[in-house]
């Protein structure tokens, strides 16, 4: 099974593609797509979109992994920013006929680190555990789209 997990974002949305096989997990490809702030709003999810469309095609994925949107109450227009991201998303892996799972941050954690409320650093070393990668990614995006990938992979083993 090919899974297709993204982290989105308005400036930087972090992708990460795995393969599973049994009880193992290798790493296909993983990456971000880079949107500027000197680009309309239409421009970047055009961007987002069309990168997330070109990947599906690339790597062929089973399936495509989102966060559910968590926004806090103070910064409601972080959470229409990161709707609006998230819904070109939603429309490739439509276009695709993808089908489509979404989790919350905390049951991520869970499935990665083993608790709701482990840090993204504690995420990021796991990744880099799990996939037996010497060198760390920096961006917490891309290490974010790996978990949700990952955490996928368990979350349905557990079920069947």
């Amino acid at each position: 099974m090919i899974i297709l997990g993204i982290d989105p974002a308005l400036c930087t949305t972090g992708y990460g593609v795995i393969e599973v096989n049994s009880d193992k997990v290798r790493l296909v490809e993983a990456g971000v797509i880079q949107t500027s702030t000197n680009e309309s709003l239409l421009q970047r999810l055009d961007k987002i979109y069309r990168g997330v469309i070109k990947l599906i095609s690339d790597t062929q994925p089973d399936c495509l992994i989102l966060e559910k949107i968590y926004s806090h109450y103070a910064h409601p227009a972080t959470a229409c920013i990161l709707g609006q991201a998230r819904g070109v998303i939603c429309l490739a892996a439509a276009t695709k006929k993808l089908s489509f799972f979404e989790y919350g941050a905390t049951r991520i954690k869970k499935a990665i680190v083993g608790k709701g409320l482990a840090s993204k650093a504690q995420v990021q070393m796991m990744i880099g555990s799990i996939l037996k990668i010497k060198t760390l990614p920096r961006s917490l995006d891309l290490t974010d789209a790996l978990a949700l990938a990952i955490a996928h992979s368990y979350i349905i083993k557990a079920k069947i």
